[in-house]
Parts: structure tokens; sequence; C-alpha cells
């Protein structure tokens, strides 16, 4: 049993929190789990920059507010020297701009702090396998803000295939990796190897990211994302 945990291919986590206690509860929750390891604690934004470069870890769980540098700014300097660090929120607020803001510095997903230790684990696996975690609707309204009503049509970037422009195409409508898989015919290995063939081509680290690109864009357009309502 002891070898089958050393062979398990561990999550690496960063927590950055300006609170101890909130720090060490994670810890615990985080510890719980074969394939989780926190590798690094941040009591605030600039450690939290530094830490992430120096210990490259897969997932940052990062709080909004923090001394010397917040949240935000943050999860912008992560990307910016880290792009493959996975960016998941974890806020005592749910005002829609600081949803906004974060996703645009490059945030995989969003939780409150009111959120079920489960629940938490659940989304540090599903943003490390670079699928969103964020409420669907908030996602509609984060969507429909970068398209600006355009409905020209762009030439696709970086050689992205049928395939993988199809997968995306899901991913706006708000389906996880599992129903993109059933709605396709595919397994989920394969959804999950399209969807890390686009993010490299765009050079971007998850479902957001690639989605946000395909807006901007224009080989994603504003009918994408209204089949979600329907």
């Amino acid at each position: 049993m002891k070898q089958e945990t050393k062979n398990i291919q561990k999550i690496k986590i960063l927590l950055a929190d300006d609170h101890a206690v909130v720090r060490e509860g994670i810890r615990r929750v985080m510890e719980q789990e074969a394939d989780f390891e926190v590798v690094a604690e941040a009591e605030d934004g600039e450690k939290a920059v530094k830490l992430a470069v120096e210990c490259s870890p897969d997932v940052a769980l990062i709080d909004i507010v923090m001394p010397k540098l917040n949240g935000i700014e943050a999860t912008k300097r992560i990307k910016e020297s880290c792009p493959g660090v996975a960016v998941l929120v974890l806020s005592a607020y749910d005002d829609d701009q600081f949803v906004f803001s974060l996703l645009e510095a490059g945030a995989a997903g969003y939780l409150l702090k009111s959120v079920h230790g489960r629940k938490l684990v659940a989304a540090i696996r599903a943003v490390h396998e670079g699928e969103a975690v964020l409420h669907s609707s908030i996602m509609r309204k984060f969507l429909r803000r970068h398209t600006h009503g355009s409905d020209k049509t762009a030439p696709v970037a970086a050689n992205l295939s049928e395939r993988e422009i199809e997968v995306l195409k899901l991913a706006t409508r708000g389906l996880s990796n599992g129903d993109i898989a059933k709605e396709l015919g595919l397994s989920l290995r394969t959804v999950q190897a399209h969807f890390t063939n686009a993010c490299k081509k765009l050079q971007v680290s998850s479902r957001t990211e690639a989605v946000l690109r395909g807006l901007k864009e224009g080989w994603l357009s504003l009918d994408d994302i209204s089949l979600a309502t329907g």
C-alpha cells in the first residue's frame, strides 16, 4: 500500500492567504488526499508570486484580499511568469466584478470560502485537468462581456483542428469534460487530450483562457454562448 502511494502523481499546491488559521485548515483538508502535496504557503501576494516561480506548483490557491499584492494582481503576475500554473481563487467576496477581474487576470476558477472541503478538493482536481470552476451563469456573463456582439468569422488561430474547436465550443456552453465526451461519443481521455493540445497551441493553461481567446479572435461567437441558455 505504501508503494502504491509513492507512485501516485502528486498535484503540487501553493496556498496563499494572509490568515494562518485559514491556511492551516486548508492544508489539513489537502493532506487527506493521497494525490495532493502542499509545496508552499504564502501570507501575502508578493510572496505568492515568488513561491510560484520557485516551487512550480500545479495549482495556486489564492485569496483576493492580501497584503502587499492583492489576489488579482498576484494572479496576473503568476500567469505571466508561470503560465502553466492553474490559479484557483478562494474568496469571501462574490461580486461579479471581482470574478471578472480575476478571470481576465488568468484565474481558472473561483470559489467562496464557505465551500465544503470535498468541493474544494474536486475543484483543485478540475482546474488541474484544465476545466473551469465557476457557476455557469457567471461564466456566461463573463463571456458575453468579451464578445461585443461580433458575429464575424475570423481565421482560426494556431492551426486548431476541427475537433479541438468543437470541444472548445462545447466548453463555451458550460459542459464539463465528461459531458463533452458523452456529447461527442469520445472517451474522457480523448477529450482531455484535445483540450491539452488546444491549450498548447494557443499558449494558455485553462479552458477559460482558450475560450476567451476564441471570442477575442472571432472563431467563437455569441451564438456559441447563447446555446448555453436554451
